[in-house]
């Protein structure tokens, strides 16, 4: 049996009538869009980042796109961010009809070199867009100061973020709003798709709220402004909501994994994931480097692993952001990283037994280098 980077049947199997109870409640609770899972969720997941306007939509890609929008980003604008991330990060830009602006990260955290987003500020910048990446935030004290220097709001990405903290502060409560990911694999994941951004803002709240229902607010069928159809599920709603009972203990269980592959791997000569001064790390994956990652990884899908890069194409190098202009060697660290990290399974209900084959097997490959 192939062993994978990530596994939701064991958290399933463990969880499943609890799943399947927060099906029937929405089956049998007579509303099926926009309900009280939906309304109740939001509250929530608010009160757990202390902020008091969560809106629910339908995807972390969604996401971004409503809170740049409700931010005022469109055409024409610029929005700074990295090519070190998931493509939708990027793709939301384009969907608004930005520009997306990089800048390169730094090649021991993946993060964005905060140093460099004054140089790549124009007059047509219009908002600042870290990537908490993998788990840790980026130094946020740091790009706060440009915000307030050139007057640009900070959208977080907060995909790959959830319960992260730095100085004991949440991801997605350092900017103007920010934008989350339900996706399964998610440290916080549904059954299906599933996003919400977050905000202390009322405006933005609610700019968001109507343009995630075509642009609707206190009266049906009439629209106020542009939007499109972006609603967050009732069934995934009060999935989430029960799961997110459990976040803290995902995120223990995420932290022991990790803990136990820097025990098992600490006398190889592979760069292991370490969290940032001041932050606490959530691994939402576990990314090591390794200059011979390409011949590892081939002697790993010998012995039936099949693991993953995170990400192997670097956003700017993509034919489908040509129109961007940039190419290879513009951001030679991100391009660095590319060919040299992948990701180890990673996710709290990954089985001892499954997580000891795995470094067993790597250990062996190493070893044969």
């Amino acid at each position: 049996m192939t062993t994978r980077v990530w596994d939701y049947l064991p958290e399933y199997e463990t969880e499943r009538e609890d799943v399947l109870d927060a099906v029937e409640t929405v089956f049998r609770s007579g509303r099926l869009v926009l309900g009280p899972s939906v309304e109740e969720f939001e509250s929530e997941f608010a009160a757990y980042h202390s902020l008091p306007h969560c809106v629910g939509v339908d995807n972390g890609t969604n996401a971004i796109v409503l809170a740049l929008r409700a931010l005022g980003v469109g055409p024409g604008d610029e929005v700074v961010t990295v090519s070190n991330t998931a493509a939708p990060t990027v793709v939301a830009i384009d969907q608004v009809g930005a520009t997306a602006r990089f800048v390169d990260v730094h090649e021991d955290d993946f993060l964005m070199d905060v140093d460099r987003v004054r140089e790549v500020v124009t007059d047509r910048t219009r908002a600042l867009l870290p990537v908490h990446l993998y788990g840790q935030c980026v130094d946020m004290t740091a790009l706060r100061a440009v915000a307030e220097e050139t007057g640009l709001p900070i959208l977080e990405d907060c995909a790959q973020a959830h319960g992260a903290t730095q100085h004991g502060r949440l991801a997605g409560t350092f900017g103007a709003a920010a934008a989350f990911s339900f996706y399964p694999t998610k440290v916080l994941g549904a059954y299906g798709d599933g996003g919400a951004v977050v905000t202390a803002d009322p405006e933005v709240d609610a700019t968001v709220r109507r343009r995630r229902f075509y642009g609707m607010a206190d009266v049906y069928y009439v629209v106020e402004t542009p939007g499109h159809n972006a609603r967050l599920d009732e069934v995934q709603a009060e999935i989430l909501r029960r799961k997110l009972t459990r976040l803290d203990a995902y995120l223990a269980g995420r932290r022991a994994v990790a803990a136990r592959y820097a025990e098992a791997l600490a006398d190889t000569d592979l760069v292991l994931p370490a969290a940032n001064p001041g932050n606490e790390h959530v691994h939402y994956v576990y990314v090591v480097r390794h200059p011979e990652r390409d011949r590892i990884l081939a002697g790993l899908a010998e012995r039936d692993i099949a693991l993953n890069i995170s990400y192997p194409w670097p956003v700017h190098t993509m034919t489908g952001f040509a129109h961007l202009g940039y190419g290879t060697g513009d951001l030679p660290v991100t391009e660095k990283l590319a060919g040299e990290i992948f990701s180890l399974p990673m996710y709290p209900s990954l089985p001892t037994g499954t997580q000891d084959t795995v470094i067993d097997a790597l250990r062996e490959v190493l070893d044969r280098l």
